[in-house]
């Protein structure tokens, strides 16, 4: 069986990178590696869900699930340095190099750790919650996200999710509508929507 992105011990040979990418304005300097996804540049719906994304003015921490080396998670943790960021994922050798990028772009306020979907987070009442879910792992994970999430949230928060059409932006938004009773359409480009949705 091929390894994926999503697995937690990527056996696959590490093969690290650094480079620099701007978001939201600010220049970070990113350390990736193999067995993580998108390893060579921001992908283009991790960056469109970065440039999108509008605090919510409720308060409460930020959650980033399935964080990868950390793109979504730490723009917007050096956006908002009053925010406490939660950043999750399965994937050990995506948490480090998470970790290592928060440090070198003296990120002190994104809390980096593992869990499988929501099983491992503890706080509740979050402000937000922003995920790229993993499409290949299946519908059955991506909407356990979803209903995490919902768990998750304080009333007034909101999710963001980025998700092509062609790999299953109906269904999705189907399954949110059924969760939270709403689904704003926030961008549309190049096959990516942003979805944004509130628990009431």
């Amino acid at each position: 069986m091929s390894e994926h992105y999503y697995s937690r011990d990527p056996k696959v040979k590490s093969d690290p990178k650094e480079w620099s990418a701007v978001l939201r304005g600010q220049t970070l300097r990113f350390k990736t590696d193999a067995g993580v996804f998108s390893k060579g540049e921001v992908d283009f719906g991790s960056r469109l869900l970065a440039e999108a994304f509008v605090m919510p003015e409720s308060e409460g921490a930020i959650l980033d699930v399935g964080c990868g080396y950390g793109p979504i998670g730490l723009s917007i943790a050096a956006s908002f340095p009053e925010r406490s960021i939660h950043m999750i994922d399965v994937n050990e050798r995506a948490l480090s190099l998470a970790a290592h990028n928060a440090r070198q772009n003296d990120i002190a306020n994104a809390k980096i750790y593992p869990s499988d979907a929501m099983s491992a987070v503890t706080t509740k009442g979050f402000a937000a919650i922003l995920t790229n879910p993993p499409i290949r792992a299946g519908k059955e994970t991506v909407f356990n996200f979803y209903e995490g999430a919902f768990m998750q949230l304080a009333v007034g928060g909101e999710l963001w999710v980025v998700i092509q059409k062609k790999q299953g932006a109906p269904s999705t938004i189907d399954r949110l509508e059924e969760l939270f009773g709403n689904v704003e359409v926030v961008v549309k480009k190049r096959g990516y929507y942003i979805l944004r949705v509130e628990k009431y």
